[in-house]
């Protein structure tokens, strides 16, 4: 399986460390594209990979094609814009690895098919270490046989993989696991911030959340960052708005109101306005404690 040629659309903080990944477990990583011009040669260069000038040259030089690109319209580009993936589709595998509107999945997938490939979307949760080192969990969309043929490099990638059902329920999935953890991360920040109006010891408030019902995962990732205002990016307030965004769009669909997600965007929204949507999304501390921010003044 590992004579397979890999190719990668995407060397963002994540899609740059899967490539590493990749070739630190034997994988030929051969081609990489990015739109930024100067990253792509620089990849290029430590992955001993060809520096490709458009999607389509990645697909001809690759087998399985992973795609890590940050939103719908960056993903339409790379299949329907001039010197797209569909153009060398044939025997081809795409994965499809960011977090993207659930409906572009299944008409990709189509698309692809039209044109002699195939595609899996791969939703990832865990951040750049976990991208780094192989340790993603995985939620996978698509037919099974296609996941079949794809387990040995998905395993490489993942701590722990689940395939979840037909292309787009595993970004419907996806969807629900960020709105969950950016409404935990912006109640983290609130109890947090009151915490600290009150002159209470964080580190023993800290202490009390993790031995009772306001535990969470958030609370082991984020606390300290929040505290200490260390927000340099994993996972960044614009995209927390942008994965809320999707979820609330989910939720009009089916009818169902979610007012604790729609304050949640409001809150990551507010921090893009401010300049600040390249912090993490810890970074929504800095609107919920005293003497930060907007509360600088207070």
């Amino acid at each position: 399986m590992k004579q397979q040629k890999i190719g990668i659309v995407g060397l963002g903080r994540m899609g740059g460390n899967m490539a590493r990944c990749l070739k630190d477990k034997g994988w030929v990583v051969s081609s990489v594209f990015d739109v930024d011009v100067a990253l792509t040669a620089a990849m290029a260069g430590e992955l001993g990979a060809e520096a490709a000038s458009t999607p389509a040259a990645v697909a001809k030089a690759a087998d399985v094609i992973l795609t890590v690109v940050s939103d719908d319209m960056a993903m339409e580009a790379i299949f329907f814009d001039s010197g797209n993936l569909l153009e060398f589709a044939e025997a081809r595998v795409f994965i499809n690895c960011a977090t993207l509107s659930p409906g572009i999945h299944p008409r990709i997938g189509e698309a692809a098919k039209a044109a002699g490939g195939a595609c899996l979307e791969a939703c990832m949760a865990s951040s750049i270490p976990q991208a780094r080192n192989g340790e993603l969990f995985l939620m996978i969309g698509g037919e099974e046989s296609v996941f079949a043929g794809q387990r040995q490099l998905l395993e490489d990638l993942s701590a722990a993989l689940l395939h979840i059902g037909p292309l787009g329920k595993a970004s419907e999935v996806k969807a629900l696991v960020n709105m969950v953890m950016n409404i935990n991360t912006a109640a983290l920040a609130e109890g947090l911030g009151l915490g600290a109006a009150l002159g209470l010891d964080l580190g023993m408030l800290c202490e009390v959340f993790r031995q009772t019902g306001a535990n969470s995962r958030v609370l082991a990732t984020d606390a300290d960052d929040m505290i200490q205002r260390d927000h340099d990016c994993f996972f960044s307030a614009a995209h927390a708005a942008k994965d809320s965004g999707i979820a609330l769009a989910l939720a009009n669909e089916a009818g169902v109101h979610t007012p604790l997600a729609e304050a949640t965007l409001a809150q990551y929204q507010r921090l893009i306005d401010l300049g600040l949507g390249e912090l993490d999304k810890s970074g929504v501390a800095e609107l919920t404690f005293p003497g930060r921010g907007p509360n600088a003044s207070a």
